[in-house]
């Protein structure tokens, strides 16, 4: 994720999770708090990340309640977890379902373990189960190095970058180890209820973030879950998870404009705090994302026909391209997903070379270029 707008002062956004609020600016865990509707939030921290928790959130209805993202799997965010459960009243016995608004591991990482030690079923969308590494040819031993070394070398970055970027994906890493994660039993297209009894809670696909991101409406109450897709103060990073010949910025700025119809719902994102003004902050991001688009076609007017990590490196980040280290990644990735969407409307000629067929799968892939799309003239 990048950093975003602050909603503290800006028009027609309010701060309601102010203890979350404060916790956040002393970078500390926010309490477990019962909220409107009797939904609660559960903090489960992220170790050795800026975002520091994944808000959890539980849902009763009759007879049980369904776990919304229960976090990154640690024995901590575990322990986290229980104690949610026992401030709400609830055991292990009482989780009927676990919806995985997308499949990151800050999200979707413990719902295995609960699935085991609950019995619970597990929703997410379509798209997003087809984004799971052991679907997505990523969970085996090695698999995220290669994919991320050819994504570096399409992106045209240079070769000591790319050995700097692939040092965390060593033979000593997690990435040398099969990695898969849960597959859901339950599939939620958008507009489907989740099923727990005695609650209206439906499905809002939101894609742009992933594939297959949701969000979760309970009209009843007024809430909007609204997962990675909005958050009060950082704009979530697009581009990163999509799948093949996707366009993830246009789905995104698409889902905002859905998302932007309930400002008069809370919003209960996934990371910072709560909020009210869903058509102010969606605004906000989307002007964020035009501004950049903007930026870009000035960066890529001057360079002529440059690669993306030529336009990523030139671009104004939260700090100097030297420094953003290891989150260079996510901004490559974002790069070429606003050359994406400018190629979508016509004002960049931009073209993904396509491997054969019968390509050598470890052979390297040509840098893309990006120019000004050739005008007509009339």
């Amino acid at each position: 994720m990048t950093a975003g707008t602050t909603g503290r002062g800006g028009t027609g956004i309010s701060i309601l999770g102010t203890a979350q609020h404060t916790a956040w600016q002393e970078r500390v865990l926010p309490p477990v708090e019962r909220l409107t509707g009797g939904m609660w939030s559960v903090p489960v921290p992220i170790p050795d990340n800026p975002l520091r928790y994944t808000l959890c959130y539980l849902v009763p209805g009759d007879g049980g309640l369904v776990v919304v993202d229960p976090g990154w799997d640690t024995d901590a965010g575990w322990d986290a977890l229980l104690a949610g459960l026992r401030a709400a009243g609830a055991a292990l016995s009482d989780v009927s379902g676990i919806v995985a608004m997308h499949v990151h591991p800050d999200h979707h990482g413990l719902s295995e373990r609960l699935r085991e030690q609950s019995g619970a079923w597990i929703a997410m969308h379509p798209a997003e189960r087809d984004s799971l590494p052991q679907r997505a040819g990523l969970a085996q031993p090695g698999a995220r190095r290669e994919s991320l070394r050819r994504g570096l070398r399409r992106w045209g970055v240079p070769e000591e970058a790319v050995k700097d970027l692939l040092s965390p994906f060593d033979e000593r890493s997690a990435d040398h180890r099969p990695f898969t994660m849960a597959e859901p039993d339950v599939l939620l297209e958008d507009g489907d209820a989740v099923p727990l009894p005695g609650r209206r809670l439906h499905a809002v696909w939101t894609p742009g973030h992933t594939p297959g991101h949701l969000c979760l409406r309970e009209p009843d109450a007024g809430l909007l879950l609204t997962g990675d897709h909005v958050l009060p103060r950082i704009t979530p990073n697009i581009g990163l998870s999509r799948a093949p010949d996707d366009a993830p910025l246009t789905r995104f700025l698409e889902s905002l404009e859905r998302t932007a119809a309930f400002d008069d719902h809370d919003a209960l994102p996934a990371h910072e705090y709560r909020f009210r003004g869903l058509a102010a902050r969606t605004r906000q991001l989307r002007d964020h994302h035009e501004q950049r688009c903007r930026e870009l076609l000035t960066v890529i007017d001057g360079l002529g026909s440059p690669t993306v990590w030529q336009v990523a490196e030139r671009l104004s980040w939260s700090r100097p391209w030297a420094e953003v280290g290891q989150m260079r990644i996510g901004a490559l990735a974002e790069t070429e997903a606003h050359i994406r969407h400018l190629a979508d409307q016509g004002e960049l000629d931009f073209t993904t070379p396509a491997p054969t067929r019968d390509a050598d799968p470890s052979a390297d892939v040509p840098a893309v270029r990006v120019r000004p799309a050739a005008r007509t003239a009339h």
